[in-house]
């Protein structure tokens, strides 16, 4: 469907041949190298990687939109920073592109709005307002230039050797109320680190200042401060650390802004990590508003906030104990609440979801278990409508965005060439179905079992094919919902089932929740605060009572060795969930308690019995009981509508719960013919309602250092108290 509309929206070649491209697709095609017309649009060299396939097609919307897809993968976001533009520019207007001076540029919709209000950048008034010597800046190789008819700065990027690699122009002094329009790169220069050819002097000093932007290393070289610019905080490439050889120290200058928010983020997964120290400037957002603040006082004034800065470590701890102190006064009082997935299913109330408590304490218990070493993994069940998705959605809006990562659908190599970070969150698929092929589900696998991908493919370069190995780290939580009865069979133990209810009065709850004249209210902060204040508390668990619970649970199945520690990690979920009132152990760890096995066992009991053939699903059971009865008077077997109508329900959902029987074997299907209508008889007997996890009290009891046969058993333990009192 996305492939028809897209097409649809572009221009047809008899529509391209006869008009021209609007001023928004031709400053687009004039910043890329070797345009072709390609079908219904253009190619063209993608500029955000090293293309020399013409991977990057160039198309018009409906509305004049610039529509652009790289095929090697390559996002909008990082092509619009190579060719130094933004989202807005992909939009047209009336004013039509043109070309200045002996560079090539073309003019953005955002650079017109602006031409109105600015007069450009001078040297002189650049000089003024930075408080920089004119001589200076032009030793450094920054000329004046014609850029759209005003005066431009062109400053030059050089490489070790001094050669010209890249040009910037700066365009204004400062931002726009429509945004950041002061820079354009050269038409086919990349983005890349400013101040390269000074680096020499870098490494006799052992030490290296890296600044945002231009501005802020003219200021330190004036005082003869070694320093490199990344061109935008939003810009960082990890292959520019091979340029950071010899040098022990690198002060980073971190601004009280997104951009310095950004730079923090990717400096925390670069190999420079262990060399930073963090600079946070007091009276200024950066060295160039200290330096034009006073400029003899500067010297002693950088020389203090360099005696102040603080590792990459300590300044991330800092800073997290900053916002857990924020974060905990804002969720203290939902924190210390007894029973937080109480408060869970009330809150969603709110939003229509009734019936479904187990399925909503599961779904919140998941994700919050994102902050462990091995996340728990669950898959919701159910026919199509049943809720699944509806359900999932509103216990998400209780986490903050960065808690989980969702998608509907994926390629199957996706989950190794994506950038996006998957440490500590939950991937959360909707429908099982958008996750294609068999690498996309070994991949998947990898990632659930080892806590990381290590993906190794072949990539061709400049110098032909070689090798290349992508890491993805975890660990890595899961929620998956799915209209099948099973998934990958080496996927399915890996995760665990939850079915969503599909009776008629949970459907009558539904309608009448729908029926309801309400305005949903809910104040999310709280929440949010909640999981932000456990990201920086502790997520290490002690459970004391592990080892007794293991001699406890019957170890008939061979799947108990991979149910048991998802068992152990909703358990520990649960008591990183209600870590302020729980106790902690000699090394700091959560010590939890039987409330939190309590919890974790009324809503997984069920869920291991049926996985290990030990009950069978009330649902199941209320149908094979049905056909048992109706095969009474009809011997040679029912079909469904019969059975549809004995139990009130539609036809989808009794053969969904038949084809589920079938697969355990406690109906037959005895019409062999493909595409004739089911012939249903009864077939194994059912076993009796029996559980695999002991009562609380039991357990208790044994770990308190009785013998099993004077362990207490309760009706809690039914079907399991031979296998404990054996």
């Amino acid at each position: 469907m996305r492939r028809q509309t897209q097409e649809a929206a572009f221009i047809t070649t008899d529509d391209r041949q006869s008009a021209k491209p609007n001023a928004a697709v031709q400053q687009v095609l004039d910043l890329l190298d070797e345009v072709k017309p390609c079908g219904l649009g253009w190619s063209a060299l993608c500029p955000s990687h090293a293309d020399k396939n013409a991977s990057l097609s160039v198309g018009v919307g409906d509305d004049g939109r610039v529509l652009l897809h790289c095929h090697a993968g390559c996002e909008t976001k990082a092509i619009l920073a190579e060719m130094g533009l933004a989202w807005r520019d992909l939009f047209p207007t009336r004013t039509q592109p043109h070309r200045e001076g002996g560079e090539r540029h073309a003019k953005s919709p955002a650079t017109a709005q602006q031409g109105a209000e600015s007069t450009g950048c001078t040297l002189r008034e650049y000089s003024q307002t930075k408080r920089l010597k004119r001589s200076f800046l032009r030793k450094l190789g920054i000329r004046e230039c014609s850029y759209l008819g005003q005066p431009a700065l062109r400053m030059p990027y050089y490489d070790e050797d001094g050669q010209e690699m890249a040009v910037r122009f700066r365009l204004a002094l400062s931002k726009t109320p429509e945004g950041d329009n002061r820079f354009r790169w050269r038409k086919g220069d990349r983005a890349c680190l400013y101040g390269l050819w000074r680096l020499s002097k870098a490494r006799r000093a052992r030490r290296l200042v890296l600044v945002e932007g231009e501005s802020d290393c003219h200021t330190l070289w004036s005082h003869g401060i070694p320093a490199v610019g990344i061109p935008g905080a939003n810009s960082w490439n990890e292959r520019w650390t091979k340029y950071f050889g010899g040098i022990h120290t690198i002060f980073v200058v971190v601004e009280p802004d997104r951009g310095g928010e950004a730079v923090l983020q990717s400096l925390a997964t670069s190999s420079i990590r262990d060399r930073v120290r963090i600079i946070s400037l007091k009276d200024a957002k950066d060295p160039s508003e200290l330096h034009v603040a006073d400029p003899k006082r500067f010297l002693k004034r950088w020389r203090n906030a360099v005696k102040r800065s603080v590792s990459f470590e300590e300044h991330e701890r800092l800073r997290a104990s900053s916002e857990s102190k924020a974060a905990w006064k804002e969720c203290a009082r939902l924190a210390t609440r007894p029973d937080i997935l109480q408060e869970v299913t009330a809150e969603l109330k709110s939003f229509r979801v009734v019936g479904e408590n187990r399925l909503v304490k599961l779904v919140y218990l998941a994700v919050t278990g994102r902050l462990l070493n091995r996340p728990p993994c669950l898959v919701v069940k159910g026919a199509s409508s049943a809720g699944k998705s509806f359900i999932t959605a509103h216990t998400l809006r209780l986490f903050p965005s960065e808690a989980f990562f969702v998608l509907t659908a994926m390629s199957e190599r996706a989950l190794a060439y994506s950038s996006e970070p998957l440490r500590h969150r939950t991937l959360v698929l909707y429908e099982a179905a958008g996750l294609q092929g068999e690498v996309g589900d070994y991949l998947l696998r990898s990632l659930l079992s080892e806590g990381q991908v290590r993906y190794l493919t072949v990539e061709k370069g400049k110098n032909g094919f070689a090798p290349r190995l992508i890491e993805r780290e975890g660990p890595t939580g899961l929620l998956m919902t799915t209209t099948k009865l099973h998934l990958h069979p080496e996927n399915e133990t890996r995760l665990l089932s939850v079915s969503v209810n599909d009776n008629p009065d949970q459907t009558r709850r539904v309608l009448l929740a729908h029926a309801e004249d309400r305005e949903a209210v809910v104040d999310f902060a709280p929440w949010h605060a909640l999981q932000r204040w456990l990201e920086r508390a502790e997520h290490r668990v002690a459970i004391p009572y592990a080892r007794t619970l293991a001699k406890l649970v019957p170890p008939a199945a061979v799947r108990m060795r991979r149910d048991f520690p998802h068992l152990l990690s909703f358990i520990s979920a649960h008591a990183v969930l209600h870590q302020a009132t729980r106790n902690r152990d000699g090394a700091g760890r959560i010590v939890a308690t039987l409330q939190d096995y309590r919890a974790v066992k009324s809503l997984l009991n069920d869920i291991l019995s049926e996985g290990h053939e030990a009950t069978v699903a009330p649902s199941i059971r209320e149908t094979v009981e049905a056909v048992k009865n109706l095969c009474e008077r009809s011997p040679a077997g029912v079909q469904l509508n019969h059975v549809a109508a004995r139990l009130n329900l539609d036809k989808s959902t009794i053969s969904r719960r038949v084809r589920a029987a079938i697969e355990l074997g406690f109906l037959i299907n005895q019409q062999e013919q493909h595409g004739r209508p089911m012939c249903i008889t009864t077939g194994n007997p059912m076993p009796r309602d029996a559980r695999v996890l002991p009562s609380s009290a039991c357990l208790a009891s044994v770990a308190a250092g009785r013998s099993r046969s004077e362990a207490r058993v309760t009706r809690e333990d039914h079907g399991v108290g031979r296998a404990i009192l054996r």
